[in-house]
């Protein structure tokens, strides 16, 4: 079974500074995935120029082919030890998963990555090698479905010093508060801001630290086909209609129109539900063989800001925002978000002729822009997104 890595990262700014001191890439392929961790020393404008040449120059080189000892050896040589602290610029950690689980892992300074499999904690063994002059800790395992990988940056364990912790969170305190507080349904994105937001609490909002945390949730390939809007040519119908059907993984209807045609080709009744969870969006319906039955441009629109507000880095924004309200557009977003690993747009270009209506100030080209939108937001959280027109 192929895998699917759910990878989210947040970062806390040192307090009264403008840029982070972390840095964070993820490169997906089409056999792996590649995410690096780079910790500059210090803070400020110095450590963000070090941290992002030292993940830009591991992910790319790794990424083209490259071995860990040619990327360490390029950043040893590349990168200049502080000649008043004699520690080296940039820490890092590297995480390689293959679609099929294999996990290679490398770390050097970061605290050492944790792996919970069954919502347990997992011991990583280690092995140590010297590269480039550079003590490098690396591990070789597999994960499945379900299973949960997390890395930071040591001002996460540093979090409190000074301020509620004489000595700060401290790492087995970590492990813990993730064991407590992180469920198997979580996805990535949740855990990452549900600990950064307790290391920003004890912070008291002022960190002292440049602070980051990675989270890769491991998720079995699950696929969901969306169609959006009736085609342009009637003849296509049946054929937009079939190719959502035997569509694998979730299949979503958006707009009235669209749900009609395919309750007319498929033969099944559609059902439309007249409770309003939120009075700005339009009811769901239900229809057999579709997992979701949406209104179309207004609920898209309101799923896009709901998607934006969930992928925005900005740390104002780490209190939770929640998907498990019932209207239509946070259901949507939802599903995007948290329930499917890839998504395939199946948008019509026919023009709806409920929009003719003067007090409907929707249009084609606003749809049209919609999906690209909404496909650009969902690529940013690491998803392939494909869009096919009719």
């Amino acid at each position: 079974m192929e895998l699917f890595v759910d990878a989210a990262y947040e970062s806390l700014n040192h307090y009264g500074e403008e840029l982070c001191g972390d840095k964070v890439e993820f490169v997906r392929q089409d056999d792996s995935f590649l995410a690096v961790l780079a910790d500059g020393l210090g803070s400020g404008v110095k450590a963000n120029i070090l941290s992002t040449l030292t993940s830009k120059i591991i992910a790319t080189m790794l990424s083209e082919g490259a071995t860990l000892t040619e990327a360490v050896e390029t950043i040893a040589s590349t990168l200049p030890v502080c000649s008043e602290r004699g520690l080296a610029y940039s820490t890092f950690t590297i995480v390689r998963v293959s679609r099929q689980g294999k996990v290679y892992l490398a770390e050097f300074d970061n605290p050492s990555a944790i792996l919970y499999v069954d919502n347990l904690l997992e011991p990583i063994q280690r092995t140590e090698r010297e590269i480039g002059g550079k003590t490098i800790y690396t591990s070789e395992f597999s994960v499945k479905a379900g299973d949960l990988l997390m890395c930071f940056s040591d001002g996460v364990v540093h979090a409190g010093v000074g301020r509620l912790l004489d000595l700060g969170w401290q790492y087995d305190n970590i492990v813990n508060y993730v064991s407590e507080n992180v469920t198997p349904q979580m996805s990535a994105r949740e855990i990452t801001r549900r600990l950064l937001s307790a290391v920003n609490t004890l912070y008291m909002q002022k960190p002292g630290d440049d602070s980051t945390v990675c989270s890769f949730r491991f998720k079995a390939n699950r696929p969901a086909s969306i169609m959006v809007g009736p085609p342009v040519n009637p003849a296509l119908d049946v054929t937009a209609v079939n190719k959502l059907m035997y569509s694998k993984g979730l299949k979503v209807v958006c707009g009235g129109t669209t749900s009609q045609i395919v309750s007319k080709v498929t033969g099944k009744e559609l059902t439309v539900h007249l409770d309003y969870d939120n009075p700005a969006i339009p009811p769901t319906a239900t229809l057999a063989g579709i997992d979701l039955v949406t209104e179309g441009v207004l609920t898209l629109g309101k799923c896009l800001e709901i998607v934006k507000t969930m992928t925005a880095s900005d740390e104002k924004q780490l209190d939770h925002f929640s998907l498990n309200k019932k209207d239509g557009a946070t259901r949507l977003a939802k599903l995007l978000l948290e329930e499917c690993t890839e998504v395939h747009f199946l948008v019509g270009r026919a023009l709806n002729p409920a929009h003719q209506n003067p007090g409907m100030p929707v249009s084609l080209g606003l749809k049209l822009n919609l999906i690209k939108e909404l496909s650009a937001e969902l690529e940013k959280t690491g998803k392939k997104v494909t869009v096919e027109y009719f």
